[in-house]
């Protein structure tokens, strides 16, 4: 039987060609033809099942045949914002396992201690799409550029809204434990600082604009590691 091919189209139902990438894939690698059945995904819950109609060189067009609209696997809306680390591949990692792993927005803070200052957004969201398309999710998370810390969390966000940090003079309660409390599906929002932690000032500020103290347990965890590690507790209580 052969394996079906899924392919990343924004806007699926109201184009007629595979972007450049993916007709470059679709036609050198996979040599897929006039009649050969495809499947989209638009990212915003939407599978298509379609069929080649022209394969060209370069071009790749198709004609939609039936529409499968996709059931959220989780409740709610679960958005992690994290300082990226010195080593981007590391976060890299992270940004590719958790959408495999399935969460919602992922966002950039540029702290105190942060030993990186900028991100490549269009990197990072190639390596996005990969694992949407590799764990066929029918959403594909929302990539917000770096931020300063304290712009992010002068935003509006509602919802219910955790810093995760190290320092035990300040009151901490444990994310499992309060996610698991949860009894609406109002978002969910995560921050995670940067190798050398928050600024104790970073914090007293988040708890002042409502962000409740927590810890991820007793392992002192890499920032990559307490990334994946927040998505997978949020996406263990709040999956359907």
């Amino acid at each position: 039987m052969k394996e079906s091919r899924y392919f990343y189209v924004p806007d699926a139902a109201h184009q007629t060609e595979l972007p450049m990438e993916e007709a470059l894939h679709a036609l050198r690698v996979l040599r897929l033809q006039s009649g050969d059945e495809l499947f989209l995904m638009d990212g915003e819950g939407t599978f298509y099942r379609a069929e080649v109609t022209i394969a060209a060189t370069k071009h790749c067009m198709y004609e939609i045949k039936e529409t499968l609209p996709q059931e959220k696997s989780w409740r709610g809306r679960i958005h992690l914002a994290i300082a990226p680390t010195k080593m981007i591949d590391r976060i890299e990692w992270m940004a590719e396992k958790a959408t495999e792993i399935g969460f919602d927005e992922l966002s950039f803070l540029n702290c105190k201690f942060s030993e990186r200052k900028a991100i490549r957004v269009v990197r990072l969201n190639k390596i996005i799409v990969a694992a949407v398309k590799q764990s066929r999710k029918p959403w594909k998370p929302r990539l917000t550029p770096m931020i300063s810390f304290k712009e992010f969390i002068a935003q509006p966000r509602v919802g219910h809204k955790f810093i995760a940090h190290c320092y035990p003079e300040l009151l901490r309660k444990d994310l499992f434990t309060e996610l698991q409390e949860l009894t609406d599906d109002a978002p969910v929002t995560i921050l995670i600082g940067p190798e050398g932690d928050f600024s104790l000032e970073e914090v007293k500020m988040a708890e002042e604009k409502g962000y409740q103290s927590v810890t991820l347990g007793k392992s002192r965890l890499r920032t990559e590691t307490a990334g994946l590690m927040a998505v997978s507790m949020a996406q263990l209580v709040l999956r359907k």
